[in-house]
């Protein structure tokens, strides 16, 4: 895994040089969360620790998209798509529906599932495989899907 912190502040002399100054707040918000998160834990992040934080905040920029199309703010809303798509790309490859069904068929088959009432056995055993990989929701659905 690629030096993260590096690889945002190196993005961000990019986006200075090419006067782009939406992906140069972008960055700046990214790097203002790790630089939080790193004076709240009183040392240096890894990678993982970095990518933690980035998926929160990826998190938080869908969750604010959803609410200001609710409430018919769509101008605002389209800067945090953009801010959530600067957000992706330091972000590892979500897993597609396809690639996640086997892993939670096989769950299912590991945990003996076959309601419902048994979906958390089968996402304790899922949720560790696919970390940062899947987002739980993505993962709830396709449960829900083949339980069901």
């Amino acid at each position: 895994m690629p030096d993260l912190k590096a690889e945002l502040k190196n993005a961000l002399k990019e986006a200075m040089k090419a006067k782009d100054s939406g992906r140069r707040d972008a960055i700046r918000l990214l790097q203002s969360a790790i630089k939080q998160a790193e004076i709240d834990s009183g040392s240096a992040l890894d990678d993982a620790a970095i990518a933690d934080i980035l998926r929160k905040e990826a998190k938080k920029r869908r969750e604010t998209i959803d609410e200001l199309e609710r409430a018919g703010r769509p101008d605002d809303a389209a800067g945090e798509r953009f801010e959530l798509a600067v957000t992706e790309e330091y972000l590892p490859r979500q897993m597609s529906p396809d690639e996640l069904r086997p892993i939670v068929e096989a769950a299912i088959d590991e945990s003996g599932a076959a309601s419902m009432k048994e979906m958390g056995q089968v996402m304790r055993i899922v949720m560790p495989k696919v970390r940062g990989l899947a987002e739980g929701k993505a993962v709830n659905a396709l449960v829900r899907e083949l339980l069901s």
